[in-house]
């Protein structure tokens, strides 16, 4: 079976280092699903590993994409169940390809009353934004969100809410976005309005932060010592540096929460994700051939973007 994928053998930036490869599959290891992609997006988590600031955990050459959906297509004993159903393959493979491998036991079904469409985007933001608010509650609490209008965001305000925080504030760049923050119950706060995001930083108990840099540190400044700033991206692409009189700051990376997630726990996790993200305001999408990859990154990167592109590979598949 030959199989395409958007490989990389060097770091840099991805649209100089990516390359389609076709190559023969190697042949399905025991314990392990093998499925044909359906849809794959294209976030900030996907390019930054390229670009090297990973390379410590990234064994090249290697292949890009952490998410998508797919159908499976060759299953073991005990998961035949699932042949020709959709799945998410993750934690496997690179996602970026034709035909993904993954762990049996990982692979998350996907629920006949999900489109496809959503289901392509059910791991990176919606587990991150479920286990933030796991880790940091938010009842009775009010909360402070910067790339406002970023999928991961979204929902972390829409969730916010239902957990019971008593208002949730979201700083964005473009004024595309006020109005989608506004009928989710996230009051829009424009970044370029210094006083009002100290005003509110210094009013918030919670902070989710995902851009770093000059803004990350106006916030810092301004905050109470008794909040919690938490800081889970940095779109910014650049650093900012932490004084003493700063309230507590917290790292969150999703990978590292991985191991605590036995495969019941993960199965569980995305039962509980589900029915939220189903009744949840989301991005809309825009869909991309799988060969059209250059397009889909240049897409991506629009200023005020307000949809998600995502690689079709039903386009490209023999």
């Amino acid at each position: 079976m030959d199989n395409t994928a958007l490989c990389y053998r060097q770091f840099g930036e991805p649209e100089s280092v990516l390359q389609r490869e076709t190559a023969v599959k190697a042949p399905l290891q025991p314990d392990m699903l093998r499925v044909q992609m359906l849809l794959s997006p294209v976030n900030a988590s996907d390019l930054i590993p390229i670009t090297g600031a990973y390379r410590h955990r990234i064994t090249l050459p290697a292949i890009a994409g952490y998410e998508g959906v797919g159908r499976v297509i060759a299953a073991p004993v005990g998961f035949t169940h699932l042949l020709g159903q959709r799945v998410l393959p993750l934690r496997g493979e690179g996602t970026w390809q034709q035909y993904v491998d993954c762990p049996a036991a990982l692979a998350i079904p996907v629920p006949d009353t999900i489109d496809t469409l959503l289901a392509a985007r059910a791991f990176i933001n919606p587990l991150a934004a479920w286990l933030m608010l796991n880790l940091w509650p938010v009842e009775g609490k009010r909360v402070l969100l910067t790339a406002a209008g970023s999928d991961c965001a979204i929902l972390l305000g829409q969730w916010a809410l239902r957990r019971g925080a008593t208002e949730v504030y979201g700083i964005h760049r473009s004024a595309i976005h006020a109005d989608r923050l506004r009928a989710m119950g996230i009051i829009p706060i424009a970044q370029q309005e210094s006083d009002s995001v100290r005003a509110i930083a210094a009013a918030s108990d919670v902070v989710f932060d995902a851009t770093g840099g000059e803004l990350a540190q106006t916030i810092l400044s301004a905050m109470r010592n008794s909040a919690a700033f938490i800081c889970y991206g940095l779109l910014s692409g650049q650093p900012f540096s932490l004084q003493r009189h700063f309230p507590p700051m917290h790292w969150f990376h999703i990978r590292n929460h991985f191991d605590a997630l036995s495969p019941q726990r993960w199965q569980t996790a995305f039962t509980e994700i589900w029915p939220l993200l189903a009744g949840s305001h989301y991005s809309d999408a825009r869909l991309l051939p799988f060969s059209a990859w250059q397009t889909a990154l240049a897409d991506y990167r629009q200023a005020g973007r307000d949809h998600k592109p995502l690689l079709d590979f039903t386009c490209d598949t023999p």
